[in-house]
């Protein structure tokens, strides 16, 4: 299946060093790639068709280091729906005047949910309905942009009615927060003051993030699997939704 990352911050971050390790796994995962990135209320989105270890597109994140509070990550292996851009993570969206950015990893077996007509699907994947639904579903239960607590609380309720049809690991993004939904595997690290090194696991690749912090920055990183041999990765448990704000874990 495909792979996720995420990033919530306090402050502008790039994603350079995670995405370098995250790109290697695309040799397995190579029906495409996407990031999005969050700038105040206006997004980016980079999406190709090709794996992220030969895209030139991967090569400009790579080499350029956009910064943002808010990032999502996706590697394709396809399950539903053709190679194609339209069908290629992550998914954008507008709700409350804001941008909603989606990345999905798994199988979501006989999913046809009923759309209205302000969130229909572009692409044929299984993920693009569930996101549209998933919208849908948040504007009918509110009917403007509600606290970060009560979007938690009604994702809670939504999520569990999509899982049922299959696996649905998720990252969702509002440019507020990060939300991270575990089906089957999903793992979080959280780095604050005293910034160390980390060292990747799918790459000899070092860095210390000491000299290029401040002691107030913090940052969150989720991913499906550990992406880091040295850090103390914590793994999402299966059915649970978890919430990321400025770089912190909210506990409910």
């Amino acid at each position: 299946m495909c792979q996720l990352l995420g990033l919530n911050a306090n402050t502008p971050t790039d994603l350079v060093f995670s995405f370098t390790g995250f790109a290697n796994r695309a040799e397995e995962h190579k029906d495409g790639f996407g990031i999005g990135f969050f700038e105040g209320p206006g997004a980016r989105l980079f999406v190709d068709t090709v794996s992220a270890r030969v895209s030139p597109v991967a090569e400009m994140i790579r080499r350029y280091p956009l910064r943002s509070r808010h990032i999502i990550a996706h590697i394709r292996k396809a399950t539903q729906g053709a190679v194609a851009l339209e069908n290629t993570h992550p998914f954008m969206r507008e709700l409350w005047g804001r941008y909603w950015v989606f990345a999905h990893n798994g199988n979501l077996e006989g999913y046809e949910p009923k759309l209205h007509a302000a969130f229909r699907p572009v692409g044929g994947t299984d993920s693009e309905r569930a996101f549209c639904w998933l919208m849908q579903e948040l504007a009918k239960n509110h009917a403007s942009l509600p606290s970060i607590e009560h979007l938690s609380d009604t994702l809670r309720e939504l999520a569990p009615m999509v899982a049922q049809h299959g696996t649905f690991n998720f990252l969702l993004s509002n440019g507020e927060a990060l939300w991270a939904h575990c089906s089957t595997r999903l793992h979080a690290v959280e780095r604050a003051h005293p910034f160390s090194t980390a060292q990747l696991r799918d790459e000899e690749l070092t860095v210390d993030f000491a000299p290029l912090t401040t002691t107030q920055d913090r940052v969150a990183i989720v991913v499906t699997e550990p992406l880091t041999t040295n850090e103390e990765w914590v793994a999402l448990q299966p059915g649970e939704l978890v919430v990321f704000v400025e770089g912190r874990r909210l506990r409910t």
